[in-house]
């Protein structure tokens, strides 16, 4: 493989020189890390649902998969003022429907509600097909 290449001017930056840096720790956002670091548990606690099948949580079982979507509206939920607050319409928009989609599909588990499910399910699809349309216009 050669490393003579064109720069592809629509996902290259022209002015940027070397290699990609890890950024201090004073240049990270702490809502987006707060916002990162929460959806990352809500992934990891889906891939362990094979092998933890409940977690202890105030004395309760609760599935894996449940807690999951319980942590990942809360980390929508976290995101979703935030980045309403930057001006970041779309972003915010975003994690508010999915903090609402993914804190009915909890909630459900929890109280037994075929409602809550079929609300949260609804929210969820709806948010995507939003967000799909959306980015038409981007």
């Amino acid at each position: 493989m050669s490393d003579d290449w064109d720069p592809d001017p629509e996902w290259d930056d022209p002015g940027a020189e070397g290699s990609p840096r890890v950024p201090s720790l004073s240049e990270v956002d702490p809502a987006s890390a707060v916002v990162g670091t929460l959806v990352g548990i809500a992934g990891l606690l889906l891939v362990l649902q094979p092998s933890v099948r409940a977690v202890s949580l105030f004395g309760t079982q609760v599935p894996t998969f449940v807690l999951s979507a319980g942590v990942l509206s809360l980390g929508f939920a976290v995101g979703a003022p935030v980045y309403l607050r930057r001006g970041y319409r779309l972003r915010g928009l975003a994690h508010a429907v999915g903090a609402v989609g993914f804190g009915a599909l909890f909630f459900a588990a929890g109280f037994r509600s075929l409602l809550l499910l079929w609300l949260g399910l609804f929210v969820v699809i709806g948010g995507v097909l939003f967000l799909a349309a959306e980015t038409r216009r981007l």
